[in-house]
């Protein structure tokens, strides 16, 4: 069940974004009301292989072959697709599935803090991001500035935080901004769960875009019983810089640093997340790279589908064939054997998935359709972006140079 940044209830993490305000605020409906009452018919129809509303994203990614939110949810617990009754009969956590057992709160959360944020990624969104809510107000990109964050009403966070601590049977809370560092509510809600015992049991994972390190937020998570870090980086190139703006990737690597020691020492689990956008899907190999040679699973995220003007579509045919062959000579270069999607959450098996991941964008890259058309729709809205910004992608993509003056940049 996830919460999101302007406080209204979701299904899941990938639910479309179009369900956004169709379902309760936590204002009005508490996190049990909501659980028992509409996740009934959600839970009611997965069991009956049926596809709900909302889930859209999910079946797209699993008919390109693609890992998708709800299969790496179903692993987590030791549920496969493939063997689906085999495993969920086998899973440790199979007397907590029942269609009926509505009386207790989810064991698995996603809490979105707020859009608190000290970066302003090119792909981002107001709703997302303070720092480009504020940019966009100023360029004229937008009028209104988005719904105010949930957790800016203390009131309403202690009442969650409440909530959450009189539950015994939490398994996994996840916490997303916004920059979930930075953001108040994130040391609130970790201080209360620790104050309840409930870091005993608990794994608290939460993705960071490696621009801060927090000392506090560390000794904190050094006391629950397991943390999922999920480092968000586009590339180890300089474009990276670019499209995580204004970020520097010396930074980054230095703070990642730290987390891998970190990780390391206490036997946390450490994942790249990335959504590789027209900018990024070339340097691509770098992540994976990076990845291989530490032994650090790719939690790849899906490519980019909003905003349409970045998706890797709309590279033309000849560049994404041209990045095509690379990942295939890389591909080559790294053989490993088995064939079976395993769980991205087994750091024992880092190499394995990652070697899939990477062979499933192959697969997307050759099949997606042709959207150049948007080239011109983008350089516009570069144009507009970088007036306020003074930057040039140019200065972090030459060889795209060509491309983007023919489409008027």
């Amino acid at each position: 069940m996830r919460i999101n940044n302007a406080g209204y209830y979701e299904y899941c993490r990938w639910a479309d974004k179009s369900q956004r305000t169709q379902t309760p605020h936590i204002r009005t409906v508490s996190p049990q009301e909501f659980f028992q009452q509409h996740m009934t018919p959600i839970r009611q129809q997965l069991l009956a292989g049926e596809q709900p509303q909302g889930c859209g994203e999910c079946a797209v990614m699993e008919q390109h072959n693609k890992v998708s939110g709800r299969q790496k949810q179903l692993l987590k617990v030791g549920v496969r697709v493939e063997q689906f009754e085999k495993t969920l009969i086998s899973s440790p956590w199979m007397d907590t599935f029942a269609a009926e057992d509505f009386d207790q709160l989810p064991q698995d959360w996603q809490i979105d803090l707020g859009n608190y944020c000290n970066s302003a990624c090119v792909f981002c969104d107001p709703h997302s991001s303070s720092r480009i809510a504020q940019e966009y107000k100023r360029i004229g990109f937008i009028q209104d500035m988005p719904p105010a964050n949930w957790t800016d009403d203390p009131a309403l966070v202690d009442r969650f935080v409440d909530t959450l601590t009189k539950s015994s049977h939490i398994q996994y809370l996840h916490f997303i901004g916004g920059e979930t560092v930075i953001t108040p509510a994130f040391k609130i809600i970790l201080r209360a769960l620790i104050q309840a015992g409930l870091n005993r049991t608990a794994t608290i994972g939460f993705t960071t875009n490696l621009t801060v390190w927090d000392t506090d937020v560390v000794d904190l998570l050094k006391q629950f019983h397991g943390v999922n870090l999920g480092m968000s980086v586009e590339s180890f190139e300089i474009v990276n810089d670019y499209v995580r703006w204004p970020s520097k990737l010396p930074v980054v690597l230095e703070n990642l640093d730290q987390w891998q020691e970190l990780a390391s020492q206490q036997e946390w689990l450490l994942q790249l997340r990335t959504t590789p956008t027209l900018f990024t899907v070339g340097s691509l190999l770098s992540i994976y790279d990076y990845a291989w040679n530490r032994g650090i699973c790719v939690e790849s995220c899906n490519f980019l589908t909003e905003p349409a003007i970045m998706r890797p579509s709309v590279l033309p045919a000849s560049y994404r064939s041209a990045i095509v062959d690379r990942m295939r000579t890389w591909l080559d270069q790294h053989p490993i054997a088995g064939d079976t999607v395993v769980n991205i959450r087994d750091p024992n098996v880092s190499q394995l998935q990652n070697h899939q991941d990477l062979q499933s964008y192959v697969n997307y890259l050759e099949n997606m359709p042709d959207e150049s058309n948007r080239l011109p729709d983008l350089v516009l809205f570069l144009k507009q972006l970088e007036a306020s910004r003074s930057n040039s992608i140019l200065t972090y993509l030459p060889e795209y140079e060509e491309l983007f003056r023919s489409a008027g940049y």
